[in-house]
């Protein structure tokens, strides 16, 4: 079997959830099938991403998309909105990389068609009549409740117009996407619901996102001034949000009660307002070459997200490392876990900061959080295991 993956960005290095998905699951796959991947290159990087890819991957299709002037955009953009489409898909379109794509399914090479995230899915419109591959469009999160929930935390007018726009134009878009595609799949039941809503009749699969258990074993419990982190790609408007509003409004609530708290803010890209936080006992890092020795000096992973969508990677990296979570009742959305059990949920600030500082006075409860969220990630959410899953979905899809 032969499987195309068509996504936004390549995924070397796997530095945000979706890259550590795609890049995770093309490991697994092609151990035992064919796997190719086509992306926009947009930097050296990516380029260099692009090479390492070569080594697991049957071909490794790309296009250079710079930057260019938003006059630039111009007639793209009034193509794009005349054509019905959401004003964000042509950021991501490029007919160099759409030509590849076409020429290699010409070839009757490739059985499945697998677009990354609803805002890829119109690279499927090349697809050949006679070509005979079938189509599967993985759901990273429901952009549509995606973008809701940035507009209700965004202040600026600007960018708070256009998340509304674009959850309002994704919410038709994407439901005109499972209509098309032969088969879907989301990373959590609640996405699966939400897309069920507005297409009760379609067929879509659940594979979660997950955690390299071998690579993330447990770490000891560090010695010292009680450390936090908080880690992701800074430069997503959610984690933005999450680390100014939990330095500014959940912090000062546990040094109340607990003095010398520092914090871990790790992940790349952080805008200016993230990089401002830095200082007074918290310390952005921007990118690392290495997440474990930051959870190793940490002992509590806190996850404050109040937008966003899909399920959060790094809610697992953190449970399979050993380290106790605190987080929003929408960081852990989707995942199966429960307060109590496996993590520390709260919403409120008070609540938030009144459950790091349990964990931090009570060693019975965070022994026990660690060992049941360690135990739950081995159980469901190694990659072997969900590599699999997906296997018998493309089973199922080329019988059918």
């Amino acid at each position: 079997m032969h499987i195309l993956f068509i996504t936004d960005n390549i995924p070397f290095p796997p530095i945000s959830g979706d890259r550590i998905r795609v890049y995770q699951l093309l490991k697994r796959i092609g151990r035992t099938h064919y796997v190719s991947i086509a992306a926009p290159i947009r930097n050296k990087e990516e380029e260099q991403g692009a090479q390492v890819l070569k080594k697991i991957c049957q071909h490794v299709l790309t296009a250079n998309q710079p930057r260019q002037s938003p006059l630039a955009h111009l007639p793209g953009l009034l193509q794009t909105a005349l054509s019905g489409r959401p004003l964000e898909l042509h950021f991501l379109t490029s007919k160099e990389l759409q030509e590849k794509i076409r020429a290699l399914l010409e070839t009757g090479q490739v059985d499945i068609v697998q677009c990354e995230h609803s805002r890829m899915a119109h690279y499927a419109d090349v697809l050949p009549a006679n070509s005979g591959a079938k189509t599967l469009l993985a759901f990273h999160n429901v952009a549509a409740r995606q973008f809701d929930t940035i507009y209700k935390v965004t202040d600026s007018l600007m960018p708070k117009f256009r998340a509304w726009l674009f959850s309002r134009q994704m919410r038709r878009w994407e439901a005109r996407c499972v209509r098309k595609f032969d088969r879907c799949v989301t990373v959590s039941e609640n996405d699966r619901s939400l897309l069920l809503q507005d297409v009760p009749q379609k067929h879509i699969e659940l594979v979660a996102n997950g955690v390299d258990i071998q690579a993330c074993q447990p770490l000891l419990r560090p010695m010292g001034a009680p450390t936090l982190i908080l880690i992701g790609l800074m430069s997503y408007q959610p984690y933005t949000d999450s680390a100014i509003y939990f330095c500014e409004t959940i912090l000062p609530l546990i040094r109340k009660a607990v003095g010398g708290v520092k914090v871990l803010v790790v992940g790349p890209n952080p805008p200016i307002r993230v990089k401002r936080l830095n200082g007074n006992g918290v310390i952005v890092t921007g990118r690392v070459t290495e997440v474990a020795p930051y959870y190793q000096d940490a002992c509590i992973s806190v996850v404050p997200l109040r937008a966003g969508g899909g399920t959060r990677l790094k809610i697992l990296e953190a449970m399979a490392f050993g380290r106790p979570v605190v987080s929003t009742s929408l960081g852990c959305e989707g995942l199966n876990v429960q307060h109590e059990e496996h993590l520390l949920i709260a919403d409120e600030p008070q609540q938030f900061a009144d459950c790091v500082l349990r964990l931090l006075r009570n060693d019975d409860l965070y022994t026990r959080i660690a060992n049941n969220a360690r135990a739950r990630v081995e159980a469901e959410y190694d990659w072997d295991v969900l590599a699999t899953q997906m296997l018998k979905i493309y089973d199922d899809l080329v019988k059918a």
